[in-house]
């Protein structure tokens, strides 16, 4: 490995491990997050990062607002596959292709909208709710993921192990459920580490429109659309999250290159 590969894979995992290790770690020693002070005040002894537009601790709440960036972000990329793939794994292994055809056209329906319109759509319908952000983010993403795993599903090395399994007369769950799942297996794990940004960004973005967490959250994007209209009064309030978030997108960025040139190097 060069010394250039070296660096950015150091930063690429502090960039996004210092975020993560602080989502999941910080609300520990986060202490209160209520309005304890006066609002927008500069840092001191007693609040090192200043407060907030409410009155609470900065400090206190970037260290407690990444669990729901984590959470939610996770819980829309698990969701979007958990559906995704097996949809794309049925309608490959099922005989009547007018079924997979339609199924996929419906799909490409969804493909053409764009996500922050779609969120946009949601915001205006009163619905802000964490449970359908995550439900609204996982189906915006389901075309693009039915479409990768069934292409990958019908890749020539696939598809005649799938027909030598069909004539010993191996079950249909276990040809198409199974053994074309752990074939698509690789692909999909691949598009997960790049799509978990843009999930990221879809949350942060919904976030920021005030769908899907309450104002007083302590979510790092909430954090920066709650306080945005201080930031020259107080910038910390605003610039600290925004930093954890900017991090956490470019981290996972580094990594997911990184790891992808690997599995290059070791396919060549």
């Amino acid at each position: 490995m060069t010394t250039t590969n070296l660096l950015r894979a150091v930063t690429g995992w502090l960039l996004l491990g210092i975020p993560l290790c602080l989502a999941l770690l910080g609300p520990v020693f986060a202490g209160t997050t209520r309005s304890e002070a006066g609002p927008l005040l500069s840092p001191d002894s007693a609040h090192l990062l200043g407060t907030d537009a409410l009155g609470r601790d900065v400090l206190a709440l970037v260290l407690s607002g990444g669990r729901t960036v984590v959470v939610l972000t996770g819980a829309a990329l698990a969701l979007a596959y958990l559906a995704g793939v097996p949809l794309a794994l049925v309608m490959v292994g099922q005989a009547r292709q007018w079924i997979d055809q339609a199924l996929l056209h419906g799909l490409d329906v969804l493909l053409a909208l764009p996500g922050l319109l779609v969120l946009l759509v949601l915001a205006a319908t009163g619905r802000q709710s964490a449970a359908s952000l995550v439900v609204a983010v996982a189906v915006l993403q389901l075309p693009a993921i039915v479409r990768l795993a069934r292409s990958a599903a019908l890749a020539p090395g696939c598809r005649t192990v799938v027909e030598t399994m069909v004539l010993q007369g191996e079950p249909w769950w276990r040809i198409h459920l199974w053994h074309t799942g752990r074939a698509v297996l690789g692909p999909v794990a691949v598009d997960a580490g790049s799509r978990l940004i843009l999930v990221l960004q879809l949350m942060a973005s919904a976030n920021f429109l005030g769908l899907g967490l309450p104002a007083s959250a302590s979510d790092w994007a909430v954090l920066v659309e709650r306080n945005r209209e201080a930031l020259f009064l107080q910038p910390l309030a605003v610039v600290a999250p925004a930093l954890l978030l900017v991090a956490l997108c470019t981290g996972a960025n580094l990594v997911v290159d990184r790891t992808a040139a690997k599995r290059s190097e070791v396919a060549a």
